[in-house]
């Protein structure tokens, strides 16, 4: 999917980027790796973004290893990106200034677990499930589920949101507090694990979503949840995608405390049943799950199946039977998987978008309108509890005249986001790829104010240079 690299930057000076890597492996051995294969990979990016590998990669253990590489290359001005499994979807572990990427996939221990407060303090580069396999056999879990079994560093840096936010909120609701490694090797400590704090500015949350350009996260202190007495899943499928939202913004208005909620359009669910072997009506679909007790999943339940009737809802189905929800649930997170199939050989692209609830059937709509205006392939997923939405969209990468109109449909789906109230970007982040969205959805003097922080916090410009923020 390499179309086009707007995103070029000047490299270091090829003697300071000798002296650094020389320097690197003096302190690292072979946890050094220049291969060209292994930094491909870690340059992997799943957009149409072409990938920018960095010179070098080094294998991370400890808190040291981060400080000692900052250090050295900062002492060489020499780019410093950090990696953990590489599921970012807008470019954000591309190196578009060569530099080092640092893997933090070793530095997975969990450091203290809090069960009576309702906490952990845990290193980047774990991933969700495996910091919730750790936890299950004391009754607490972490919440935060984007799909893909990403780190949690790197579900901070992008503040990564997912099918539960409509109740657990996003990654920026359920860190506590950061160790920050900063641009001459220091380490920034945020916050405590007190709950709440009014000491200084909220360093905490300015890091969190940061993509790594303004520091490197070396440790998270998290919030957790106790795992609920009673799950039920529940699928409902509806004639539009309007009666689908419209039951969605009822059960919420009404109150129910729904832990997930997601739409699938008609050929997302066509997709779904041909990949994960289901027979779902394939008409919009919204999929759901309850938490609490016994008597209280049975009530949500009750009272979301009387709002589905009143929209055109049919067929409400729920199950708590653990093997039943798991199948439901794979099915959606492997919804990436299943439109590839809908094409064989195309490029997917995902994107996606968030608009207030109330605006989420008008832009779902005429979203599903461009496309068949466009003559284009793009099943719709969407976190509807809280307005957001995603794209696939399958092109064949090689027809100019249709990646014309696939960019074409990109921009319209964006400025439309936007005409609502909403953000170009839900929870994918910024990266390289929605760059040149942020001025008209924030404006000049906001973007003012982050390359300020960028400055104060990182004047050499070495922490994942090229993100978020375009140049002035």
């Amino acid at each position: 999917m390499n179309i086009h690299n707007p995103f070029d930057l000047p490299h270091a000076e090829p003697r300071a980027l000798a002296t650094a890597l020389e320097k690197l492996a003096a302190r690292f051995g072979n946890r050094l790796v220049t291969s060209q294969a292994v930094r491909e990979q870690h340059a992997h990016t799943m957009t149409w973004l072409k990938s920018q590998p960095p010179d070098a990669v080094v294998m991370a253990q400890e808190t040291a290893d981060i400080q000692d590489v900052v250090r050295i290359c900062a002492a060489n001005g020499v780019p410093v990106i950090a990696f953990g499994t590489g599921t970012s979807l807008e470019g954000q572990v591309n190196a578009p200034a060569g530099g080092v990427c640092i893997d933090l996939r070793d530095m997975n221990k969990v450091l203290a677990v809090h069960v009576e407060d309702l906490d952990c303090v845990i290193q980047p580069g774990i991933t969700r499930k495996t910091l919730n396999e750790q936890l299950r056999d004391q009754g607490v879990f972490f919440p935060i589920d984007p799909g893909a079994d990403a780190s949690i560093g790197g579900m901070t840096a992008t503040r990564a949101s997912g099918t539960n936010a409509v109740r657990y909120g996003t990654m920026r609701d359920n860190v506590l507090a950061l160790k920050v490694v900063r641009g001459d090797g220091e380490i920034i400590t945020t916050g405590t694990r007190a709950k709440k704090s009014s000491a200084g500015y909220d360093l905490t949350h300015l890091f969190v979503g940061a993509e790594g350009t303004l520091g490197i996260i070396s440790e998270l202190t998290i919030k957790l949840r106790g795992i609920p007495e009673t799950i039920a899943a529940g699928s409902c499928s509806f004639e539009t995608v309007e009666g689908a939202c419209q039951a969605t913004i009822l059960a919420i208005q009404t109150g129910i405390p729904l832990a997930r909620i997601e739409l699938l359009n008609a050929a997302q669910v066509k997709a779904c049943n041909v990949y994960s072997k289901l027979s779902l009506p394939e008409t919009p679909l919204l999929l759901l799950e309850f938490h609490g007790s016994e008597v209280e999943v049975a009530e949500q339940t009750r009272r979301f199946g009387e709002i589905a009737r009143e929209c055109g809802g049919g067929g409400f189905e729920w199950t708590t039977h653990p093997e039943d929800r798991t199948r439901l649930w794979q099915a959606r997170h492997d919804a990436y998987w299943a439109v590839r199939g809908l094409r064989p050989g195309a490029g997917v692209v995902a994107t996606d978008v968030c608009v207030p609830i109330s605006r989420l059937a008008d832009c779902v709509t005429e979203t599903e309108a461009d496309l068949i205006r466009l003559n284009l392939l793009s099943p719709i997923v969407g976190h509807v509890g809280d307005g957001n939405f995603h794209c696939s969209l399958l092109c064949d990468i090689n027809d100019p005249e249709e990646m014309a109109r696939a960019d074409d449909f990109m921009h319209r789906l964006v400025e439309r986001a936007q005409s609502m109230d909403g953000t170009c970007t839900g929870e994918h982040g910024i990266g390289q790829g929605k760059q040149k969205y942020l001025l008209g959805e924030l404006g000049p003097e906001a973007l003012d104010a982050m390359r300020a922080l960028k400055r104060a916090l990182d004047p050499q410009n070495i922490f994942n240079p090229g993100k978020i923020v375009p140049s002035a």
